[in-house]
């Protein structure tokens, strides 16, 4: 028996003084400033949670959002908040909900924050049984984030962002990359100029040919745009489609020389012009994720690793910012279990 205990408390040292290696090879990277857990794994308000999202609000300060209850697709999973303030992420609660009557409630999805022009923060997300069956709402706040009301109903046929920020072109145009799960996965843009009235671009794809979902979307200085998609695993990497005329129209959906293994991705322009991609480079598991950059958006080159290979349980559906101070701000999932945000420093990348 005391061989057994023995055996086991060295089997506790080695995997924590593995673990500890690992941490501080993540940690020493080039460009790597901190990870934290926006909650520890004792303090969960919710068994599970997934798809957050990141915002800087008016004030400076970053406000996270995603969903989270018993597990996704039960009826009580709604959109959760947390702000870092003075250096610390709040105490999550919960903003949104898809309580229909005392007798009807449905799960949330997918949430996305954005600010406009005149500083309110809109939390768009989606409501219903599942992706096939969904549809958009948002809620609005007007103080960054401290508060949220008005919860509303998008208009038919617009669910807003489905995973990923949308983007704005110098105009003032925000473009919504979307897309649907109804009869095969087709992805489209919503644009808008006054998040009142909405046109629709798409379907840009055949599902029978390539299905693809959740677009982020990339600007470049000579005005074109990039969209990198999600794949299922029959396909195994990232799609994209470009351009040429500020959303209006758009290339055939092909391949990229990215693997995906049918897991969220998300990328930001930086203000430097180039690239960054946060993904799973793998094209059958959600481990490990890895930030890549590129200047054409053609040929990637991967520079940071954020969780390992070897990392118990699954570490995925990205959302990535650039703050007004130049730093990038990553979320995502951890284990399902909570929300992990990384800061990185892209000049040292």
């Amino acid at each position: 028996m005391m061989k057994k205990l023995t055996l086991a408390f060295a089997i506790c040292i080695i995997g924590s003084m593995v673990s500890q290696n690992w941490a501080d090879e993540i940690t020493e990277q080039p460009g790597y400033i901190k990870g934290e857990l926006i909650y520890s794994l004792d303090e969960r308000p919710t068994r599970s949670c997934h798809a957050s999202t990141i915002v800087e609000a008016a004030d400076g300060t970053l406000v996270a959002a995603w969903f989270g209850g018993t597990h996704e697709r039960n009826p009580d999973v709604g959109i959760w908040v947390s702000r870092l303030e003075n250096g610390a992420w709040t105490r999550p609660k919960e903003v949104a909900n898809g309580v229909m009557s005392p007798q009807n409630r449905y799960p949330c999805w997918n949430p996305v924050l954005f600010r406009s022009a005149d500083d309110t923060l809109i939390l768009f997300f989606k409501v219903g049984p599942s992706p096939g069956q969904w549809w958009g709402e948002r809620v609005i706040s007007s103080d960054n984030g401290k508060t949220w009301h008005d919860q509303r109903r998008l208009p038919p046929d617009i669910v807003g962002p489905i995973k990923n920020k949308p983007v704005v072109l110098e105009d003032g145009t925000i473009l919504c990359p979307s897309s649907h799960e109804y009869s095969g996965w087709t992805i489209h843009v919503e644009i808008t100029s006054d998040l009142r009235n909405w046109t629709v671009v798409g379907p840009l794809n055949d599902p029978n040919v390539i299905g693809v979902i959740q677009p982020t979307i990339l600007k470049y200085k000579d005005g074109s745009l990039q969209m990198l998609c999600r794949t299922n695993k029959k396909y195994g990497f990232i799609a994209q489609t470009w351009s040429k005329d500020h959303g209006k129209s758009w290339s055939e959906v092909g391949k990229t020389s990215l693997p995906n293994p049918s897991a969220g991705i998300d990328a930001v322009t930086l203000k430097d012009g180039r690239q960054l991609l946060v993904y799973n480079p793998s094209s059958t598991s959600r481990v490990p994720l890895a930030v890549a950059i590129s200047g054409d958006g053609i040929d990637w080159r991967q520079v940071i690793t954020l969780e390992r290979a070897d990392a118990a349980g699954q570490n995925s559906y990205p959302a990535v910012i650039q703050t007004s101070d130049g730093l990038v701000h990553i979320v995502y999932t951890y284990h399902r279990e909570s929300i992990k945000h990384v800061v990185l420093d892209p000049k040292k990348i």
